[in-house]
């Protein structure tokens, strides 16, 4: 045991705290790791070497301690150079929207389970950030970014010819995306290369997403995290309120009466 971790133990004996046990044998894990380890990684060694916790509770301990870890999650990226034309930043940041399926926003974002590794590709209408389509694929391959598109579609009606707004991914590049905009009348728009601001409305979703449910859950396997992922945007659409609509829900907002808007 590290010299500063001993005496951290015995003042806080002494000073009545009864995590002072788990707390120090947190501080010697994360210092053994030099810092490596989140209250994730910490929770499962402390369970296996046979005491019981719950990672919650690590965390919580963690943060009284002022331990993060210091490594940085790894944001999945799909530029891979210029492979198709590249469209203009129609949306300029403007995350504003009138009327239903007049902007949407699109992006990849990815998941690792045990090593192994989940895409989901959705798409926001800007209107009322609801999710109006998702896929999710094992492997970040066009079909399932493709088949993502033709679901939300489904969505446009009569005079609607929305913009759609990616970053400049090599999926959005694809010949075959753009003959699908181009013959359902979506307008193709893409941010700057470098500027992930120009997407910041899907990058708040994924954040979301992210710290609501991923960081607060633990998964045994991609097919549990893909069943989380179907409730998660479910609950978002149907139940999540946020104050920028009226304390309404995404579904709740686009389904109101005019009257109420």
């Amino acid at each position: 045991m590290a010299r500063a971790t001993f005496y951290y133990q015995c003042k806080a004996l002494d000073a009545g705290d009864r995590f002072a046990q788990i707390k120090a044998k947190i501080s010697a894990i994360y210092a053994r790791h030099k810092g490596r380890y989140g209250y994730r990684r910490i929770t499962a060694e402390i369970q296996a070497s046979g005491q019981a916790i719950n990672h919650k509770t690590v965390q919580r301990l963690m943060c009284a301690l002022g331990l993060k870890s210091l490594v940085r999650p790894k944001r999945y990226r799909s530029y891979k150079g210029k492979v198709g034309p590249i469209a203009p930043n129609l949306l300029a940041r403007d995350f504003s929207a009138e009327r239903v399926n007049q902007k949407w926003v699109t992006d990849v974002t990815e998941f690792n389970v045990k090593g192994q590794k989940l895409y989901l590709s959705p798409i926001m209408d800007l209107y009322n950030g609801e999710i109006i389509a998702w896929q999710t694929s094992e492997r970040p391959h066009y079909a399932f970014v493709g088949k993502m598109l033709e679901q939300a579609i489904e969505r446009v009606r009569g005079e609607h010819r929305p913009i759609l707004h990616s970053d400049q991914g090599w999926q959005y590049q694809m010949a075959d995306w753009q003959r699908k905009l181009a013959k359902y009348g979506v307008v193709q728009s893409m941010s700057r290369r470098g500027n992930c601001l120009d997407n910041a409305a899907m990058e708040s979703f994924f954040a979301t997403l992210k710290s609501e449910f991923f960081y607060l859950n633990r998964f045994e396997s991609i097919e549990q995290l893909r069943n989380g992922l179907r409730q998660y945007i479910h609950y978002y659409n149907h139940q999540r309120i946020s104050l920028k609509r009226n304390g309404l829900s995404p579904v709740q907002y686009r389904t109101q009466p005019a009257s109420a808007g």
